[in-house]
This record gives C-alpha cells, sequence and structure tokens, in this order.
C-alpha cells in the first residue's frame, strides 16, 4: 500500500494534480510550464529518495505566482495526507547541503503546527524569468497545508541558482530523515500523544 498521495486542485488561476509516494526512489515526471520550478521539484524528489508527479497549468502569461504557489499548496496537502497519523516515524529531520560557494540548511518538525522561518538573502530579483521572491512562496505554502515547522536558511553564497538549489536538495533530505520509519518509536513521537 505504502504512504502515497494523489492531491488535485483547480481554480480559475490553475490546475495543478499531484502523485506523491514517500516510499520511493525518486523517480520524477514533472511539468508545471516553468522549467525552473520543475527543475527545483525534481531535485527535491531524488534527494528525498520520493517519487513525485506534479502536472500543473496556470496563468503564466500573467506571472508565475499562482501556480508556484498552488503547486506548493497541493504538495503540502499531499505530504500531510501520505505522512498520515505520524506513527513510527522520526519526526525531525535536518540537512545542510553545499553547491559551490553556497550553504543551504533546511530543519524540519512534522509537528502538525504550520510555520515557516526563511532566510534566503538572494541579490537578484530574478534566476532567468523566474522570480526569486516565490521561493519563500513555495514554501510558505508548502509549510502551511503539510502543517510542519519548517526552517530553510542559505547561510552564505552569491549565485542564486546554487543557493535555491541547496535549498530544494537540502529539503529533500530532511523530510526525507523526518518521515523515515524508526523502529524504536512506538505510535507516534509525541509526549502528547498526537501530532
Amino acid at each position: 500500500m505504502g504512504r502515497k498521495a494523489i492531491v488535485s486542485r483547480e481554480t480559475k488561476e490553475t490546475a495543478i494534480k499531484i502523485e506523491l509516494n514517500l516510499d520511493g526512489t525518486g523517480m520524477q515526471r514533472i511539468s508545471t510550464t516553468i522549467p525552473f520550478l520543475d527543475h527545483m521539484l525534481s531535485l527535491l524528489a531524488a534527494h528525498g529518495l520520493f517519487d513525485l508527479t506534479v502536472q500543473a497549468k496556470g496563468d503564466t502569461d500573467i506571472d508565475f505566482h499562482h501556480t508556484v504557489e498552488d503547486v506548493g499548496i497541493c504538495l503540502g496537502k499531499a505530504l500531510k495526507q501520505a505522512v498520515g497519523g505520524k506513527e513510527g516515524i522520526r519526526r525531525y529531520g535536518s540537512a545542510f547541503i553545499p553547491m559551490d560557494e553556497s550553504l543551504a540548511s533546511v530543519h524540519i518538525d512534522l509537528s502538525g503546527r504550520p510555520y515557516l522561518v526563511y532566510d534566503l538573502p538572494l541579490r537578484r530579483r530574478k534566476i532567468g524569468d523566474f522570480d526569486t521572491e516565490l521561493v519563500k512562496e513555495f514554501f510558505q505554502a508548502l509549510a502551511n497545508n503539510a502543517a510542519i515547522t519548517l526552517h530553510a536558511k542559505a547561510a552564505y553564497g552569491s549565485n542564486g541558482h546554487h543557493m535555491v538549489e541547496a535549498l530544494f536538495k537540502a529539503f529533500g533530505r530532511a523530510l526525507r530523515q523526518a518521515v523515515s520509519p524508526d523502529e524504536r518509536v512506538r505510535g507516534v513521537p509525541s509526549t502528547k500523544g498526537k501530532l
């Protein structure tokens, strides 16, 4: 059966369908019509070892905002659904990823409480035709809809592409750790008995 989810969302601005398997091998089929976002989602899946299918269309003739945010919403919902009741998981995950001159870190708590701490000091407003402010919008939407606490930071770097890429890889690695089973955990990893 596995820990899988399928989430669809259709609005006047976007049409999104996501399939997520937390116990996959990193296979991905991603088409959002935004090449940079496709690239980042592919990295997330590969480093998290999640099977991920994303089909997204949106009003990118206006800008990329609605599509990027709605992909984050759907991925967050898929993660929440796939992780289920959270029995027997590690709950926390952390990763530091270097990429050339950049170093990014992500720290996750599958807490049931949505919160984002985001620190990515990008010098440029764009990477190609992608607005760099949309990286935060993506992670905010994901954290809110997955109900996770997420700290995402680039400690340093000068190349915007490298900084964002390191952040997505770190997110994949940290999430993989957080959702991984821990054979020593009985039930939910919380003294409250619920997450």
